[in-house]
């Protein structure tokens, strides 16, 4: 009795690191932007670079409110093979997006996701702000939902940046 609970338990837990390992190493979807500077692009454009994709609509007051750390971040780790993707929510008005953009001088691609397919795509993104970060191969590494601690986000995007795997 006491053996078939301990090989339950180990095939339990092997089965429980097989699937955070799987979650870990899971590719960006490849879905196709398109900003509101008239560029269109893939997420596969994208490899080779530390990507933060931030899901957010100008009615959410958090998203607002992160919005200068995100400039902040862009400004401190693009030189370094860094890009941020701003991907307005479906339910968003384009003409507000842009506004905002302008208003706001926001320095990174803003792209408009007017079908809602980014955020389906995404893992069926409804929060805002919803916040991905994928590494240099195009692997999600992690996802915040609501805004992210400055300094974890930094530290993290700091170790991703000076990896050049």
């Amino acid at each position: 009795m006491k053996s078939k609970l301990i090989a339950g338990i180990t095939f339990v837990a092997i089965a429980a690191a097989a699937v955070l390992m799987l979650a870990r190493d899971k590719t960006a979807p490849e879905v196709r932007f398109a900003t509101l500077a008239g560029e269109n692009f893939a997420t596969s454009d994208l490899r080779g670079k530390v990507v933060l994709v931030n899901f957010w609509a100008t009615s959410c007051v958090t998203c607002l409110e992160e919005m200068p750390k995100l400039i902040e971040a862009h400004h401190k780790f693009s030189p370094r093979g860094y890009a941020t993707v701003a991907v307005a929510m479906s339910y968003d008005h384009p003409n507000l997006v842009a506004d905002y953009a302008q208003k706001n001088a926001l320095p990174f691609r803003v792209a408009l996701d007017t079908s809602g397919e980014i955020a389906r795509r995404f893992g069926d993104v409804r929060f805002t702000p919803t916040t991905i970060i994928l590494d240099r191969r195009g692997r999600i590494v992690k996802q915040y939902l609501g805004e992210p601690d400055r300094a974890e986000l930094h530290a993290l995007l700091e170790r991703m940046v000076a990896d050049p795997a």
